[in-house]
């Protein structure tokens, strides 16, 4: 199986290297990797340009857009860009993050789980940072998520989903629709890729409100929202967090924001998220 890998990247000077470098000795190689340069001001091009020289399926793209790094939004919209460069010819699309340093056997191992399966239509490992000397499992989610940093997703699956959603939530909405559309996800827990930037490390403050924002727009409701907004601001260590993505949530819904998907699809997905609270208490 094909698969083309896209990297939005931002002023990651320290890490695209390891990351790339990484990618290069997979036992099974990609077939295409698009390097997006969203507007760097560091030397993360002239870096990406080095391998570009050396590996004829590295392809670096560069775009302009505002510094401000507001979560979701200016990642998928880079993500749409490098999707411009590709074509048809690929079975697997992956979004990978430019702070990552993957096993050997990642991608050898995510291909194993699409043959074993065509019911699959994403698959992922777990990403861990390094505290005290160790690497732990960044533990900001459950475990049959696939997080966001490193999405694999079977063409099919991809395109019935209507690809990715350029705001934050995308990350969450994919999976849930991908189960709309009977689709089955794959978390493997042998797979340990380093993440060398822990998650939010470069959000601004302007973000805070955007998650709240995201449960209002997958539908959730308040209920729904409440709870995983507590459950999200506990595992972050900042109760507080759980004020922000309230107000986030309650702003969207005065505003009349649109939902990402149709009513249909929001039953559903609180459907799911009411099974899912229940199986855990019970």
């Amino acid at each position: 199986m094909k698969y083309y890998i896209i990297i939005p990247t931002y002023n990651e000077e320290k890490f695209i290297s390891l990351t790339l470098q990484s990618l290069v000795e997979q036992s099974v190689v990609p077939t295409k990797i698009v390097v997006v340069n969203d507007n760097s001001t560091d030397k993360t091009p002239e870096i990406v340009s080095e391998f570009t020289s050396n590996y004829s399926f590295i392809t670096l793209i560069n775009k302009k857009s505002d510094a401000v790094h507001l979560p979701g939004s200016k990642v998928i919209q880079a993500f749409h860009e490098g999707e411009k460069q590709l074509d048809e010819a690929y079975d697997i699309i992956v979004k990978v993050d430019a702070d990552l340093i993957f096993p050997k056997d990642y991608f050898e191992t995510i291909i194993q789980h699409f043959q074993s399966d065509p019911t699959i239509g994403m698959a992922g490992g777990f990403c861990y940072i390094e505290k005290n000397g160790a690497w732990i499992l960044e533990n900001l989610t459950d475990k049959d998520h696939i997080r966001g940093a490193l999405k694999a997703y079977r063409k099919e699956a991809y395109q019935q989903i209507g690809g990715l959603k350029p705001a934050m939530g995308w990350d969450t909405v994919d999976e849930l629709l991908c189960k709309f559309y009977g689709w089955n996800i794959v978390t493997d827990e042998r797979l340990h890729v380093k993440h060398l930037k822990p998650t939010g490390a470069s959000y601004n403050k302007a973000a805070r409100y955007k998650q709240g924002e995201a449960f209002y727009s997958l539908g959730y409701g308040i209920l729904i929202t409440t709870i995983s907004s507590l459950k999200l601001a506990m595992r972050k260590g900042k109760p507080l967090l759980f004020v922000d993505y309230l107000i986030g949530f309650w702003k969207a819904k005065s505003e009349g924001k649109s939902l990402f998907v149709t009513a249909e699809q929001a039953r559903f997905f609180r459907n799911y998220r009411w099974k899912k609270m229940k199986e855990k208490l019970f």
